[in-house]
């Protein structure tokens, strides 16, 4: 009777861990369809595009690593895609979608912030600074991106994805074939 108690106190408590991660992941795919109906109204189906031996060279040098997935998804309409794309800030995962029209971001949008600081990277003044940018010979956003007190590395995690999704754009445009 005891190992029986005992292990449905396991059981629970592995369910109550599990619980929040469900939850995450039901407002993430919330999120992201909020961000892909604001970018496109009528969202087009997804796409995938697979980081190959010859992209991962220039991902690592955007990125400063590789990127954890293999397979990235994006959404394309026209010149226009959106990308949903995960880096770590300080120690947490944050996850963002971009869209990119015809190489210039036309927004930016912070799906799911983790980390405990940095919040104000989600605030519509910070990504606003983004709109327009495009990547410049060297790989680097063409405008200097301001800083905010306190969430350093969030703020170069944000500009570290925004490059991503500038250099995926055209990847992305060469697979596809015009609509």
């Amino acid at each position: 009777m005891f190992h029986l108690t005992r292990k449905l106190v396991r059981l629970l408590f592995l369910f109550c861990l599990l619980a929040p991660s469900r939850a995450q992941t039901a407002d993430l795919e919330a999120e992201t369809q909020r961000f892909l109906t604001e970018a496109f109204t009528q969202p087009p189906p997804s796409s995938s595009l697979w980081l190959t031996a010859e992209h991962k060279p220039a991902v690592r040098a955007l990125l400063g690593h590789d990127y954890p997935a293999a397979r990235l998804r994006y959404w394309r309409s026209g010149r226009r895609t959106a990308w949903v794309l995960d880096e770590i800030g300080k120690e947490m995962p944050i996850t963002v979608g971009v869209v990119v029209d015809d190489g210039r971001i036309e927004r930016m949008r912070v799906l799911a912030y983790r980390e405990s600081r940095g919040w104000e990277v989600q605030s519509p003044n910070f990504l606003r600074q983004f709109a327009g940018a495009g990547l410049s010979g060297e790989q680097q956003l063409d405008r200097a991106i301001d800083g905010i007190s306190g969430a350093t590395l969030s703020v170069r995690a944000m500009t570290r994805l925004a490059k991503l999704a500038l250099w995926l754009h055209p990847q992305a445009m060469q697979k596809a074939s015009p609509p």
